[in-house]
């Protein structure tokens, strides 16, 4: 019995150390900014200029508003960088961010920042989303920001989202500068901010 119960302990052990490193990988911050390592701008040498880094044209898509009115990502591109949030009233880590979200979100009204915060309609597996769901979600919490409706999921298909939340960074120029997986504080939403976009 006590030999049983060792390897039982055993067991659970292992399978806790490896479902927390599973977890942890889950939340790691997903930044496609090309910058160049403190190696690479040493050999580079005096006079060497660094390399610009990739342009990622952010992919455009049509989603629904609060009317039902048919939105793209496109006409909002341009004037102010874009904040895109992928979320669902089901997701537990969403719920979590949300309040940051709308409190820098309506610092930013000024036309300096523009947050788009687009539902995942019919992701959740039993809880299934809903337009009515997300925006009863939406309503009990008193949130202003912007929020769309991806009721077909042609924005979850092409930005490929396979976890929420997932926050995407646009800059002005309408290219994809930075990205992050999992919920985001405050702090880190900010250094996001300040870090693309100067704010």
């Amino acid at each position: 019995k006590l030999l049983f119960l060792l390897v039982a302990f055993g067991l659970v052990l292992a399978t806790g150390v490896l479902g927390y490193r599973y977890l942890s990988k889950q939340v790691i911050p997903q930044v496609p900014l090309a910058v160049p390592s403190q190696e690479e701008s040493a050999a580079g040498g005096e006079g060497s200029q660094p390399e610009e880094p990739e342009k990622i044209p952010a992919p455009d898509f049509t989603a629904y508003d609060a009317d039902g009115n048919e939105v793209k990502l496109s006409d909002q591109l341009g004037a102010v960088p874009v904040v895109l949030n992928f979320w669902a009233s089901w997701c537990p880590p969403c719920r979590m961010e949300m309040p940051d979200f709308d409190k820098v979100a309506a610092e930013y009204a000024d036309d300096t920042l523009c947050f788009l915060m687009v539902d995942m309609i019919g992701t959740g597996g039993s809880y299934t989303e809903t337009r009515e769901k997300a925006q009863e979600y939406i309503t009990g919490e008193g949130f202003t920001f912007t929020v769309w409706f991806d009721e077909n999921q042609e924005a979850l298909t092409t930005y490929g989202i396979n976890s929420f939340p997932t926050t995407v960074f646009i800059n002005t120029e309408g290219n994809v500068e930075g990205a992050y997986r999992g919920a985001m504080s405050e702090e880190t939403l900010r250094l996001f901010l300040q870090q693309l976009y100067g704010l």
